[in-house]
């Protein structure tokens, strides 16, 4: 299955360290002599994409828990397996992946960038629920619907593609800010 988006954006964030989580020294030195904002705007931004961060590593939790109940599935769909499939995605990935969508969209950033950026994460996220709840709808019966599994392998890839994007646009927001990444 698919690795975790959130997870793995953080974990980037937490290995870039200080260097992510505080502007570059020289980055400063360029906005002293290059900046059109004040240092107001350029603090006032810095804590938005902060909060937003903080924002999304609280969802970490459904996140994990959800990819952990998909990596205990066996990738290789039958009906001897399907039960337990359908179980885990009934009791497990589906109920956290649904919590961590409905909690994202009660994210609500200000700054028009962020806004961008949680909009396309947001899509990304529903899409990747769409393709559980196609997988769940596949395997909920005697035989598996092996259509309907390839249609929630489709959501699933489509998801991927939009939170490769999500995270494009955010390490370039980062980078935006003085950020080294």
């Amino acid at each position: 299955m698919k690795k975790s988006w959130i997870i793995s954006l953080i974990t980037s964030f937490v290995l870039l360290g200080g260097v992510l989580l505080s502007p570059a020294p020289s980055a400063d030195a360029a906005k002293v002599a290059t900046s059109t904002y004040s240092d107001s705007d350029s603090d006032q931004s810095y804590e938005e994409f902060k909060e937003y961060t903080n924002q999304l590593f609280s969802l970490e939790t459904y996140e994990a828990k959800a990819f952990t109940a998909l990596e205990s599935i066996d990738t290789q769909v039958t009906s001897t397996n399907r039960k337990s499939m359908y179980l885990k995605l009934t009791n497990t990935v589906i109920p956290n992946y649904t919590k961590l969508v409905s909690k994202a969209k009660q994210i609500k950033p200000t700054n028009p960038q962020i806004k961008k950026i949680h909009a396309t994460f947001i899509k990304a996220s529903y899409t990747q629920l769409e393709g559980y709840l196609l997988y769940q709808k596949a395997v909920s019966k005697n035989k598996v619907n092996y259509t309907l599994l390839k249609q929630g392998n489709a959501k699933v890839n489509t998801a991927s593609v939009l939170m490769d994007q999500c995270e494009q646009q955010l390490y370039a927001y980062a980078r935006s800010l003085g950020y080294d990444s």
